[in-house]
């Protein structure tokens, strides 16, 4: 099978932050697999989930919005700044900026 760089076999790992406790390790990263998962859990259990951190992609704020009706939406801190860092790249290179350093300007 032909894949994009990058790309691989992914997992869903779910976990309560406050408690350290991992609850699930999904095998797999289709929208589909992860609801029908989460979805064993009672949705009186689901609906008490205040905040769910995710990472950037796309399918996740379906599968929230539809397993955890309560929750809000959190993007992880490593995402969103490297989402930052590459936008500041493309106007750094766009005006030109190339003195060493400037990253940091």
């Amino acid at each position: 099978m032909s894949r994009r760089k990058g790309h691989r076999d992914f997992v869903t790992v779910v976990a309560d932050i406050e408690r350290g406790q991992l609850i699930e390790v999904i095998d797999s990263h289709q929208q589909a697999d992860i609801m029908a998962v989460l979805k064993q859990q009672p949705l009186a259990v689901r609906q008490q989930v205040e905040e769910v951190s995710v990472d950037m992609w796309g399918g996740f704020a379906k599968v929230i919005e539809t397993v955890f009706p309560n929750a809000e939406i959190v993007f992880d801190r490593f995402h969103g700044m490297q989402q930052v860092n590459k936008e500041l790249n493309k106007i750094r290179q766009q005006t030109g900026m190339t003195i060493r350093g400037s990253r940091y300007i």
